[in-house]
């Protein structure tokens, strides 16, 4: 991650506390659709005339965070865009535990269509690797592989953090290198660390707490659910710096909370 991309990122200020460095709307929007696997393909009904229909889909993504989807002509939602392209899909943070309101989610807006022959080696190859399962009718008569040509996209990260994304943003933009490593470190320090995420509260964002727990990380910082005598607080600490792996988090976390008990 160059240091360019390491400025554009979207402040995480709350009432009463400073701004602190968060990834961009867009790297979270490219980062929840590479976490992924499932989303929900909303296409113009044909039987309908002007109603979405929704469909459950898998997807794989290109180089610019464009979906590709392996699909059959005997399926609704092909059919659908067949006679019409435009197409919707909505795809939900996975795994997440609470409230699903205040997971993240993504809308990806445009058109999708048929993927021309000189494309479908590369297509067939990222997707076969995402889905090893495929192989067993990637070959049938009547599949396809369809593309969005992604024309918008709206990003929700839970209650009031939401924003449009612009298309060429959101192709630039990179997935967190944490991202395949959240869920085990979070458990990690969850589980072995709750005395230092208490401490790193205290230090790094002023908040006495009697109970913590990490919800997210990324590569600028993580954020806190805390149990406070005023009751139930959220906070964003920001990293000592970016990280790019789960050694370095790990390597900035002690060395967090070695300056939070020295001082």
């Amino acid at each position: 991650m160059s240091s360019s991309s390491f400025g554009k990122h979207a402040s995480g200020a709350t009432s009463g506390q400073s701004a602190v460095p968060e990834p961009s709307f867009a790297e979270r929007a490219r980062t929840l659709m590479h976490s992924g696997r499932i989303g929900s393909l909303s296409t113009l009904s044909r039987r309908q005339p002007g109603f979405p229909f929704g469909s459950l889909v898998p997807y794989a993504l290109d180089g610019r965070g464009h979906p590709n989807f392996l699909i059959s002509t005997m399926a609704m939602h092909t059919q659908n865009l067949q006679a019409d392209p435009r197409a919707s899909l909505f795809v939900t943070e996975p795994d997440a535990s609470g409230d699903p309101l205040g997971a993240s989610r993504v809308t990806l807006i445009g058109t999708a269509s048929r993927i021309p022959e000189p494309e479908l080696a590369a297509v067939r190859t990222v997707y076969l690797t995402r889905y090893p399962d495929a192989k067993y009718w990637v070959d049938f008569d009547d599949f396809f592989f369809y593309r969005m040509d992604v024309l918008d996209v709206y990003y929700v990260g839970g209650f009031g953090v939401m924003g449009w994304v612009a298309a060429s943003e959101y192709s630039q933009a990179e997935s967190d290198p944490l991202v395949e490593h959240k869920r085990g470190v979070m458990q990690h320090l969850n589980a072995d660390h709750k005395d230092a995420l208490i401490l790193l509260a205290k230090c790094f964002a002023g908040i006495e707490a009697q109970e913590a727990e990490m919800t997210s990380v990324d590569r600028l910082g993580f954020h806190l659910r805390l149990k406070t005598q005023d009751g139930m607080r959220g906070a964003r600490i920001a990293f000592l710096r970016e990280v790019s792996d789960p050694a370095q988090a790990r390597e900035v976390f002690i060395e967090m909370v070695r300056q939070a008990r020295q001082g």
